[in-house]
């Protein structure tokens, strides 16, 4: 039976023949972080012709030119250029989208592009496979060696090059951090040439990935390259509930997915009156207790202090009656025009118990029996 291994992290699918022992590993698209749809494959384009785009571990992407005079394709795994030695990685993106993502990042077509050597052999993915298998020894190790000297520093992650002569020490810390001393130690430790790269609690979770509180991959996992600000004030204008807990996401940090509907919401508050005193009536005052802001609907009440009885208006008609007050006239009543809007109470009492989802067990004659005498 073949032995299948998905590696998440970089994308790929292993697969064991136990026949032979040798090991193939194929491209898994659904499985990649930060993964573009080709929405433009088989269209010609002549601007990014020999430029593809090549990932590596967790988020780490990059733009090669094709130097090798093979036809690479998506999904090869290919050798490409380091700083020092070289590379393997997987081609993810190809042809005219390509060009669409240089133009988004800012790359000129004209710049030095680092080449893509040849496409990867067996003992060149067997060599990558060997520093893969050392990269969470090596990140046990490198948090013990940090915590041992004193560092105020966590290390994320590591990955190794694809000819395992460098590795990547991704660390999260609040300060600056001197690693001199470390970077020593680690060289020493591990024998490879070693980069440190500092990244935030986002990145962090793009790194890791996991599953967010809507059910769904976390976005800085899935679609987000970018990290953009994120105050209060977006909750704010949305008119959430302003509770750490909720609006936390799994790195710490206030939820990337608030900023998502702040657009709808401003465009929206802006036909939205500002009500500071009551709405004066004939029979009272109506005191504000609620508003939809998409709905663009605001909720009424004759009682300051409860929303037993709430009573709708249309934000239009608001600011018609603010108007009327201040000429000093007052509409008839809430009452007769609108439909009131009453809070119905349920009674959930025995709908948490978990035991209603199992089956009733059937009483035995020897019950019936007992139950007939007790009753006698």
């Amino acid at each position: 039976m073949e032995k299948i291994k998905i590696d998440c992290n970089r994308g790929v699918v292993a697969v064991q023949d136990p026949s032979s022992g040798e090991v193939d590993f194929t491209y898994k698209e659904g499985c990649c972080k930060l993964r573009d749809y080709n929405y433009l494959k088989g269209v010609p384009d002549q601007t990014a012709k020999d430029l593809f785009e090549v990932r590596f571990k967790n988020t780490r992407k990059d733009i090669y030119r094709n130097a090798s005079g093979q036809n690479v394709a998506l999904g090869d795994m290919v050798i490409v250029e380091a700083a020092t030695g070289c590379d393997l990685g997987i081609v993810t993106l190809e042809g005219p989208l390509v060009a669409k993502q240089m133009k988004l990042k800012g790359i000129s077509p004209d710049n030095e592009f680092k080449r893509i050597y040849r496409k990867a052999k067996q003992s060149d993915v067997e060599k990558w496979q060997e520093a893969i298998s050392r990269e969470q020894s090596t990140m046990i190790q490198a948090r013990r060696i940090a915590a041992e000297m004193g560092l105020e520093m966590k290390i994320g992650d590591v990955e190794f090059q694809g000819d395992g002569s460098k590795a990547i020490f991704y660390y999260i810390a609040d300060g600056r951090v001197d690693f001199r001393q470390l970077i020593k130690v680690f060289a020493e430790e591990f024998g490879v040439r070693i980069e440190m790269k500092q990244i935030g609690a986002r990145q962090e979770a793009g790194l890791i990935g996991g599953i967010g509180v809507c059910g769904r991959e976390l976005c800085c996992a899935r679609h987000i390259s970018h990290f953009k600000s994120i105050s209060t004030a977006a909750a704010r204008v949305q008119d959430l509930s302003l509770n750490p807990q909720k609006l936390a996401g799994q790195c710490g940090k206030l939820k990337c997915c608030l900023n998502y509907e702040v657009p709808a919401y401003k465009d929206a508050s802006t036909r939205i009156p500002r009500v500071q005193e009551p709405l004066e009536f004939k029979d009272g005052l109506a005191y504000l207790r609620k508003t939809d802001i998409l709905a663009e609907t605001m909720y009424f009440s004759y009682d300051k202090n409860s929303d037993a009885n709430l009573y709708p208006l249309a934000a239009s008609e608001v600011m018609e009656i603010i108007r009327m007050n201040r000429r000093g006239v007052k509409p008839e009543s809430l009452k007769g025009e609108q439909d009131v809007v009453v809070r119905e109470f349920v009674d959930a009492v025995g709908d948490d118990s978990i035991s209603r989802f199992d089956t009733p067990k059937r009483r035995g004659r020897g019950s019936r029996r007992k139950s007939k005498k007790t009753k006698r």
